[in-house]
């Protein structure tokens, strides 16, 4: 994806294989994306290129995210979910 992404288009790539995904990236892309310093938006358009079973294992804290941008906006993602 290139920097400036439509919003349309990034919903488009938030909608995955899994329910479980599509339950974090769908309202974190509509409601906190915009608020995001450029690095962040980066890294989540990365984060959306990445297979489904790779986030899954990430997000659930089966496995550690090897790229550390990666592995901020993941926690960024999750910190949100918390709220």
């Amino acid at each position: 994806m290139t920097e400036e992404v439509s919003l349309s288009r990034l919903l488009w790539a938030c909608r995955r294989g899994m329910l479980e995904l599509d339950v974090l990236f769908m309202p974190f892309a509509k409601e906190a994306y915009s608020d995001l310093s450029q690095q962040h938006k980066l890294s989540f358009q990365r984060l959306l290129t990445c297979e489904d079973p790779e986030l899954f294992a990430w997000f659930m804290g089966h496995k550690t995210c090897p790229d550390p941008d990666l592995a901020e906006i993941v926690d960024v993602i999750l910190k949100r979910v918390k709220l």
